[in-house]
């Protein structure tokens, strides 16, 4: 029964970060659909009104004015006058289809695989149970892919991440100081080509899934790197990884339980030439867990998988060192994750 004084300690809390939380998905379905139809391609030339928009990707009318006002209301559209739009600086940088920055592939990605999962949220919280998707049907888990096309579609929705995520490694290294890394988990070899790109003297190379062959071979000689990055297939466990001066994990170890982060770190460390390093990155949470972003990152993984969660910057220094690596260092990366880097 609400009282008086239930009423006062109300009237003096704003609840306005609440109503917005709980349409926070609103937002995102609205960047979803503005990618899904092509409002920034459409918008690539320049400033264009309502009408052009609607004719160029087949927006109904009625819907138009509110969706492109919600546009700019984001930060997306810049709105000029009473009905001319033109993308703004974020959309500019990473949403325009064609250009070397794109991360729509990212967007599509994550409209066609987050909105099931979270869905039964209340059932994984009561259970325990990952809530997996059928990957054909756009389950997160690529590795658990059938279908070779979907898998491409799945692995570009992430090369438009990694591309970025690459320039920002290649930059923050020394690279001048190694002769050859591997991408450990390296997929279809996006990375592994942006980082040759950067740094022409790096021998390379990708571990990964053997089924991933084809894919990788696919991709890097559309690339122009065939003779430039070598693919080798085995699991991570139980077949030897390949020996280079620095071996990269991204999102690979929040894909494990700690016993399992553990043995990896070990075997990666035997296959690291003596002087090299090791470079790790993920949505690590922070030490005080108090960073809500990373921590709905931590559910995100184990609602997809059975053991898998971010874990903390601390909890991976103890484990590189236990594994016999020293000298870690953590710096963020991209402003959505954490490198952390150490010598063998």
């Amino acid at each position: 029964m609400t009282t008086t004084d239930d009423r006062t300690t109300a009237a003096a809390v704003d609840p306005g970060p609440l109503i917005k939380l709980t349409i926070a998905d609103c937002a995102a379905k609205v960047l979803h659909s503005a990618v899904t139809l092509g409002v920034f391609g459409a918008l690539a030339e320049g400033p264009a009104d309502a009408g052009r928009i609607v004719a160029a990707t087949g927006l109904h009318p009625r819907m138009a004015g509110d969706f492109l006002d919600a546009l700019a209301g984001l930060g997306l559209l810049e709105r000029t006058g009473d009905d001319r739009y033109t993308n703004g600086p974020l959309a500019k940088a990473y949403l325009v289809p064609g250009t070397s920055t794109y991360l729509g592939g990212f967007v599509e990605l994550t409209n066609e695989t987050l909105y099931g999962t979270w869905g039964r949220l209340t059932e994984a919280l009561t259970t325990g149970t990952p809530q997996h998707l059928d990957p054909d049907k756009g389950g997160f888990v690529g590795d658990k892919h059938t279908d070779p096309e979907k898998m491409k579609r799945f692995f570009a929705g992430l090369d438009a991440y990694s591309d970025r995520m690459g320039v920002e490694i290649a930059g923050r290294v020394d690279w001048s100081r190694h002769s050859s890394f591997v991408d450990l988990g390296g997929a279809r070899g996006n990375l592994a080509s942006v980082l040759v790109k950067e740094h022409p003297h790096l021998k390379a190379g990708v571990f990964d899934l053997e089924r991933t062959r084809p894919l990788f071979t696919e991709h890097v000689g559309r690339l122009g790197y065939a003779d430039r990055i070598e693919f080798t297939g085995g699991d991570f466990f139980t077949d030897d990884i390949p020996r280079a001066d620095v071996i990269v994990l991204g999102h690979i170890l929040h894909g494990f339980d700690t016993d399992r982060r553990r043995e990896l770190l070990r075997r990666v460390h035997a296959a690291v030439n003596p002087g090299g390093r090791i470079l790790v990155y993920d949505r690590m949470i922070d030490d005080e867990r108090r960073d809500a972003e990373r921590l709905l990152s931590s559910l995100h993984m184990r609602l997809v998988s059975p053991d898998g969660s971010e874990y903390r910057v601390g909890d991976l220094y103890a484990w590189l060192r236990d594994a016999g690596f020293g000298d870690a260092v953590a710096e963020p990366l991209l402003g959505t994750h954490t490198l952390v880097t150490a010598t063998r």
